[in-house]
């Protein structure tokens, strides 16, 4: 992989994070039935900082869990020979509430969608809406996220990689070549 350009560095990671927030509030009128489930892994931190701008903005705290699609993936058998399974992380009932999924990129739409099933497996949501860092296009499955940070097009032999410092010790987006 050859490094390209970095598209977004911390500053533009917490305005896009806090955009998100406003969105997330505003389209939801409140938050009193949100809660934020992020996809692991780095979907997960982004969720708990979209959480502290909602407190932020609100004061008001929504739960917060974590999501492990490695089960529900599509293609399970090619690409996981041994997969590696997170812990879950949802300790609070997810049905009757809108749950917003939290991911740093989409690209096929397939993590979504597996998201998604993983979610469904804990319960019934009134709602589901998806909250992604960066959109980079080439769609497979007919998902559109509803709150996005940056839109970036991409060249399907492009990478988009977001980096969090809880996971990556850096708060950095940027996109390689193959």
């Amino acid at each position: 992989m050859r490094f390209k350009a970095e598209i977004m560095d911390e500053k533009a990671m917490n305005r896009a994070i806090t955009r998100m927030a406003h969105e997330i509030i505003e389209k939801n009128k409140e938050v009193s039935d949100v809660v934020l489930v992020g996809i692991k892994r780095r979907g997960y931190p982004l969720a708990q900082r979209i959480g502290r701008e909602i407190f932020n903005i609100e004061g008001e705290l929504v739960p917060i869990g974590a999501v492990d699609i490695t089960f529900y993936r599509d293609d399970l058998k090619e690409a996981y020979k041994d997969p590696r399974v997170h812990k879950e992380e949802l300790d609070f009932d997810v049905n009757d509430k809108i749950v917003v999924l939290v991911d740093d990129v989409i690209y096929t739409g397939r993590t979504a969608r597996a998201a998604m099933e993983a979610l469904i497996h804990h319960g019934r949501p009134q709602k589901i809406q998806l909250a992604v860092l960066v959109d980079r296009g080439h769609r497979e499955l007919p998902i559109r996220p509803d709150y996005v940070g940056k839109n970036v097009p991409t060249s399907k032999s492009e990478i988009i990689a977001v980096e969090v410092v809880e996971i990556d010790g850096i708060n950095r987006v940027t996109i390689n070549e193959m």
